[in-house]
């Protein structure tokens, strides 16, 4: 059976590459036991089985004893998603464990939600390039209160919102805010961006209701379908 009895001694290897940031991090029972992450952008292909590696060697976890995989599920880039998804595919595969998938900017709103405990919402947000991010609003109990999409930030852009209830902005995306949105007093910028880390709780949730993807056919939530760029040669 793909499922292992849930105890003490649960380990779930969580993988983060839906944006600039390669992260991976191993838990016990909802406790971090060993993150490695880089921010160096366009390296994932080549550091995340090393990471892996990294950490199982620094924790003396061996890969039989890990019950499960997270995937960050995206929004994100496509590159980033292809590689983190082929790579926990794979290691659910070889060690005839689950996958679990949790949204990326649910994630990231858990990361803000810590430093900022006591705030009613929160919008991460993923840098989609130009003036465009992915985003997603949650309440305090990371309850979806408007789902992902795709939007242009506008100087009105959350403006009904925030004239109403304080939120709280993270991600590499948020960086847009601060040059768009005029200051307004119900707004917080929280340093946070994406980590294996922020996935930890929300898989443990998961596990334990055996919310499992199926392997063969899950593919990674990419929000916008990829469209190459078209080579441009001389004379066409």
């Amino acid at each position: 059976t793909l499922i292992k009895t849930f105890h003490i001694m649960c380990y779930i290897l969580c993988i983060e590459s839906s944006t600039e940031i390669c992260s991976v991090a191993l838990a016990k029972q909802n406790q971090l036991l060993a993150i490695k992450e880089n921010s160096n952008g366009n390296t994932h292909a080549e550091q995340l089985m090393p990471f892996v590696d990294a950490i199982l060697s620094q924790t003396g976890i061996n890969t039989s004893q890990i019950n499960a995989v997270c995937i960050s599920e995206g929004p994100g880039s496509y590159t980033g998603l292809r590689i983190g998804t082929s790579t926990a595919k794979g290691l659910c595969f070889a060690l005839n464990i689950p996958l679990i998938a949790i949204n990326t900017l649910q994630t990231m709103a858990w990361g803000a939600r810590k430093l900022f405990p006591d705030k009613p919402l929160f919008c991460p947000m993923i840098d989609a390039r130009r003036m465009e991010v992915y985003c997603a609003i949650f309440d305090n109990e990371l309850k979806t209160v408007v789902g992902t999409q795709s939007k242009i930030i506008e100087p009105d852009t959350f403006s009904d919102i925030l004239n109403q209830q304080t939120m709280v902005f993270s991600g590499n995306g948020a960086e847009k805010c601060k040059n768009v949105l005029p200051p307004h007093p119900s707004i917080i910028y929280a340093e946070t961006k994406t980590s294996a880390a922020y996935m930890i709780d929300l898989a443990y949730q998961k596990y334990n209701k055996q919310k499992f993807e199926n392997l063969a056919y899950f593919e990674p939530f990419y929000l916008k379908e990829f469209i190459p760029g078209k080579p441009r040669v001389k004379g066409l």
